[in-house]
């Protein structure tokens, strides 16, 4: 069989949350079993361009997600290659959506395993495209009935509200302040492209868990170092990738409110080999910067069910 080109449309209608959530879990489980191999995103610039490679082998099978940023082109756009055992390629697959997806699912498997099961509501930090899964995973796992989001622009504030109350049944309202969001929150999620704090840690009452989401670059915050030092638990996906990308953490580290030794990978959590919460009273944080097996796993699931269905289009590569 010839590789098949998949589309945004391929991927949205074979992949949803609920599924995702189920395989993001299953990868990270993996991993920890050593039956999963990942590794760090790379980059590699140009001038005025960037090429960003994230890699990882699952079940029998091995990929990359790529994808270009060019501050003056246009928007990123995410591509993961697929391959079997043997190296026959299997599938090229437009992975905008699909990173959406897996992100709010590496932060529902989080929320799964640290929040306190009783969490009823949820605070939002963000209101873009991403923010989206963020809010509808957690739904997924946890009893929320109220969900409550700040975002600076007025408009498209009410915008997702409107969205993601039809999309997920439980009323999603807006607030005036970040603060707002947070202060009777039982899960917190940022999904921001702030460089400097939109989360402080004096906002948190004990027992919060937080999905800090948005942020990948050594140079950039999204929660502040207070945040980092009330946690009790402070999950990462992969530690090598974090001691260059988390901007959250490395500014933790250098003021001395925290140390690397201190981290837990999700994967090992998952796997029970890293604790849990163990009182109704901790701070637990999820620092999520995304990699390059939950793409892979995800792809993987999306390739099997397009195969399934029919959909696809072949692509004149010989197998």
């Amino acid at each position: 069989m010839n590789p098949l080109y998949l589309t945004e449309g391929d991927v949205t209608t074979t992949l949803s949350v609920h599924d995702a959530l189920t395989v993001v879990e299953d990868a990270a489980l993996a991993l920890a079993e050593g039956r999963a191999q990942n590794r760090p995103r790379q980059r590699a610039f140009t001038s005025s361009s960037m090429i960003q490679v994230l890699a990882a082998a699952y079940e029998g099978r091995v990929g990359h997600k790529t994808y270009t940023v060019a501050p003056k082109g246009r928007g990123a756009r995410f591509w993961v290659t697929l391959f079997d055992e043997a190296g026959q390629m299997l599938a090229l697959i437009e992975a905008d959506a699909l990173g959406q997806i897996r992100t709010g699912a590496a932060s529902g498997v989080a929320t799964r395993v640290l929040a306190r099961e009783d969490s009823k509501t949820l605070g939002v930090i963000g209101t873009g495209w991403q923010a989206r899964s963020q809010l509808e995973a957690v739904v997924h796992v946890r009893p929320i009935t109220q969900a409550l989001v700040y975002g600076r622009d007025r408009a498209r504030r009410d915008e997702f509200c409107e969205v993601m109350t039809a999309r997920t049944g439980i009323p999603v309202t807006g607030v005036e302040t970040a603060r707002e969001a947070v202060a009777e929150a039982d899960v917190v999620a940022t999904m921001t492209s702030a460089n400097t704090p939109v989360l402080e840690g004096a906002w948190l009452r004990p027992g919060t868990h937080v999905n800090a989401a948005g942020s990948n670059r050594h140079n950039a915050q999204e929660v502040d170092v207070e945040t980092v030092r009330r946690a009790s638990i402070v999950a990462v996906e992969d530690l090598a990738q974090a001691h260059v990308e988390s901007g959250d953490l490395i500014a933790a580290v250098e003021q001395r409110a925290w140390n690397w030794d201190s981290a837990s990978l999700l994967s090992d959590v998952v796997a029970g080999k890293a604790p849990r919460r163990t009182s109704d009273d901790q701070i637990t944080l999820f620092e999520s910067l995304g990699i390059g097996l939950w793409d892979v796993a995800a792809a993987s699931f999306v390739f099997d069910r397009c195969v399934t269905l029919g959909r696809g289009t072949p692509l004149p590569i010989p197998s």
